[in-house]
């Protein structure tokens, strides 16, 4: 019996971190997308994978075409 001095102290601080926990994956946007990364797998180039030379530039990609038409 006075071990529920003890659990119940633990489990109600316990829950009030799983609650602050909660409210700050939700003011952080931790729940905004959540189909996005299920459907990422599906895609065979992820410009976010390459390391950070390789990646598409539309700027520097529209310059290299002005480049290659003068």
């Amino acid at each position: 019996m006075s071990i529920l001095y003890l659990l119940i102290p633990l489990s109600l601080i316990l829950l009030g971190l799983a609650v602050w926990a909660f409210f700050w994956a939700v003011k952080h946007d931790q729940f905004e997308d959540l189909e996005g990364p299920a459907y990422r797998i599906l895609f065979d180039e992820d410009d976010n994978d390459r390391p950070k030379d390789d990646r598409r530039n539309p700027e520097r990609d529209a310059h290299a075409e002005e480049d290659r038409r003068d």
